[in-house]
């Protein structure tokens, strides 16, 4: 039996594990994507595997997008439903990205004064074997 390309669906559906390596998911983020509603359940074949079609495909690629983003599963619930036909709206669509952009620039600002931090104390740090240091004296003060 030949494999399905990329181009070409098994008229039986694809299996989990099929979609898995064609999106570079892992079957049980797959699994967890159904328990959490964001890819629907699917038929299933008398064998009792499941049969994804090219529109699970599509949209687990989506997910996987949004969320290489940083786009919490509320956000990509979201940004499903309003990919939906007749649910379209830019508007929309642009709030929720302007606040998560918010929210990324608001963790770069922490993790800037982060580093810094990390770099002085770094710096201050001999690296020799005296009893003190300065990397956890940092970590051991109140």
């Amino acid at each position: 039996m030949q494999a399905p390309n990329d181009n070409v669906m098994n008229p039986a559906g694809l299996s989990i594990g099929s979609l898995a390596a064609r999106t570079g998911t892992a079957p049980d983020t797959i699994r967890y994507y159904e328990r959490l509603g964001l890819m629907p359940r699917v038929p299933r074949s008398a064998g009792r595997h499941r049969c994804f079609g090219a529109t699970h495909v599509q949209r687990l690629l989506f997910i996987r997008r949004a969320r290489a983003l940083g786009f919490g599963l509320d956000a990509v619930r979201s940004l499903l439903s309003l990919s939906t036909p007749g649910r379209r709206s830019c508007e929309s669509v642009r709030t929720l990205a302007q606040g998560h952009l918010d929210d990324v620039r608001a963790r770069l600002v922490e993790l800037q004064r982060l580093e810094a931090a990390l770099a002085e104390t770094v710096a201050r740090c001999s690296g020799d074997t005296a009893p003190t240091c300065a990397v956890l004296s940092m970590l051991e003060a109140p």
